[in-house]
């Protein structure tokens, strides 16, 4: 027994002896054919960039993970998800993922897959080093939470193409003197409307209307299940299918910790040009998440109709109400209420206030 527990401390006390590195970082460029490394070691200059074929690439992290204490990555978000950090994470990595940004900070033109690899590594060396501002990180959802996320975008996408082939439809009608809605391709609408059509328009119309009705089976059923997950105790106004697409797009609340990130996370929060005396206010940063801001802008609308006597309604009743008040006003009002809307909904559904704090009507699940 002794002698087995001495083999094995042997081999760990082995194997860290034979590790040469204290830490390795890594900048990745990541396409889909290959991917370009470029690595630096201890605190020594970047190494010349590396090109792996995604079925060498792996292998090789490995090798790089059996020589050092620490190994580091990074890359950048986009149409490649989280399966590769999810993969360098199983080997032990420290990866993280980036927001994409422009690389050439110097705006010398040249821009290519190795200056990208090199940027991300440099930024990644100051990082480690203990600078956080070197690279803004992406919160990688897990894969439960992004399994459920992706159930609410598919639904968006195929309204989308709904509404762009129906679009399609609505124009060549336009185009033969024929002004139709959006739905003139529901079953209803079109009888009526063959009966006015000659035959060579119908023959094209039936086209678009043969790929609308199949799309438009799926979409009705992405939607009920969002509405059943989304069967639970709400304020009037947030329907079962926006409440899921809000909390599917959020992921956790508790991921924020105050107001402040929840209002950043929406990008609905001002923009701010200020250098020495001068300073002026700019117009939302859009920063964040786009179907998220999307979602509570619909949302702030609604709860005007169906929560007018809600705290937040109230406080800015005095532009909403006021048949005088301007477009822009009006906007910059629902903007506000969207962005407050969240952080409320965070206060909720981590418990920190009940609905009655903020003077909502409920509606049973």
């Amino acid at each position: 027994m002794n002698n087995r527990q001495e083999s094995s401390n042997e081999t760990a006390e082995t194997k860290q002896a034979a590790k040469q590195y204290r830490r390795i970082k890594l900048g990745l460029d990541v396409h889909a054919d290959w991917i370009v490394v470029v690595r630096i070691l201890e605190d020594s200059r970047p190494q010349p960039a590396q090109r792996f074929k995604p079925e060498g690439f792996l292998p090789w992290v490995k090798s790089q993970v059996e020589q050092a204490d620490e190994v580091h990555s990074c890359y950048e978000a986009g149409p490649f998800g989280y399966g590769l950090h999810r993969q360098l994470e199983a080997l032990g990595v420290h990866s993280v993922v980036v927001q994409p940004v422009c690389l050439d900070e110097r705006h010398t033109g040249v821009n290519h897959d190795k200056s990208d690899a090199l940027e991300l590594a440099q930024r990644l060396d100051r990082y480690v080093a203990g600078n956080p501002r070197a690279m803004a990180l992406v919160r990688v959802p897990t894969a439960e939470e992004e399994q459920r996320r992706i159930l609410s975008r598919q639904r968006d996408q195929l309204q989308r193409e709904v509404q762009r082939i129906a679009a399609q439809g609505r124009g060549l009608l336009l185009t033969q003197g024929s002004r139709q809605k959006k739905t003139w391709w529901t079953a209803r609408r079109w009888e009526a409307l063959k009966r006015e059509l000659p035959t060579w328009l119908i023959e094209r119309l039936e086209c678009f209307q043969r790929i609308l009705q199949p799309l438009k089976k799926e979409l009705d059923l992405l939607s009920r299940q969002l509405k059943e997950a989304g069967s639970v105790e709400r304020p009037k106004g947030l329907g079962g299918v926006s409440l899921e697409i809000i909390e599917r797009e959020v992921g956790t609340w508790k991921r924020f910790t105050n107001r402040r990130q929840v209002g950043s996370y929406t990008g609905l929060c001002g923009g701010v040009s200020s250098s020495g005396t001068k300073h002026r206010s700019l117009s939302i940063t859009k920063h964040g998440n786009g179907r998220l801001r999307t979602a509570l802008v619909e949302l702030a609308w609604r709860l005007v109709k169906w929560q007018p006597q809600s705290r937040l309604i109230q406080k800015w009743w005095t532009i909403l109400g006021n048949t005088k008040a301007t477009a822009a006003a009006r906007k910059k009002a629902i903007v506000a209420i969207a962005r407050q809307t969240a952080v409320d909904l965070w206060r909720w559904r981590t418990g920190r206030a009940k609905p009655e704090a903020f003077g909502w009507a409920m509606l049973s699940p």
